[in-house]
């Protein structure tokens, strides 16, 4: 027992220059876990305005948290880029923080996929269809759907959607096609550009 303190006192003490950038990034972190929960239910003009100041402070004070600096530096430069959306929610009543819960019926549906096909992946049809079918499972949990409110699409829609998904196909057809014999289809390209550039 006597050893196993020595071996841990003698770790802290090689180890306390690193203590305090740790506590200083996780104190930066941490206001801004606290300014982004907003529980004086600021506008996002108010939740931005403190935000904005923390990063200043941030940007400022960085030196402190060396060795963690480059940590430091990647999480102003992301916070930046996504800047412009970052506080919407605050002035939008309902409108979730984060996308958690959109990955997470993403993450369901894609499951369901797999087990109904019996594939260990999503099949195909997840790209060419899947704007469609998640769209109808999401609405066909919330309510039942009859005849009666199906028929009430406008015709022009409808025939719009389905010209949309055949045109998915085709191009997913096509990219299939391409990859099982990329010679044979360039050819059949070249022959068909061909028979339109020359004359009749």
């Amino acid at each position: 027992m006597t050893k196993l303190y020595h071996i841990l006192k003698r770790a802290l003490a090689q180890t306390a220059t690193l203590w305090q950038p740790t506590a200083q990034s996780f104190e930066w972190l941490h206001q801004a876990a606290k300014i982004l929960q907003n529980e004086a239910q600021m506008s996002s003009r108010g939740v931005r305005r403190r935000f904005q100041g923390l990063m200043g402070a941030m940007a400022r004070w960085e030196p402190q948290a060396a060795p963690l600096v480059g940590a430091i530096d990647h999480f102003l430069k992301v916070t930046r880029s996504d800047w412009s959306g970052l506080f919407h929610c605050y002035d939008i009543a309902n409108l979730p923080r984060t996308n958690n819960d959109l990955e997470q019926t993403f993450g369901k549906w894609r499951h369901h996929q797999r087990r109904c096909s019996g594939q260990k992946v999503a099949p195909a049809t997840a790209v060419t269809r899947g704007s469609v079918q998640l769209t109808s499972a999401l609405a066909t949990q919330q309510k039942p759907f009859f005849a009666p409110e199906l028929a009430t699409v406008p015709h022009e829609q409808w025939q719009q959607l389905r010209s949309t998904l055949r045109h998915h196909q085709q191009k997913r057809v096509q990219q299939r096609q391409f990859r099982r014999a990329p010679q044979t289809y360039l050819a059949q390209l070249e022959q068909k550009l061909l028979q339109q550039t020359l004359p009749p």
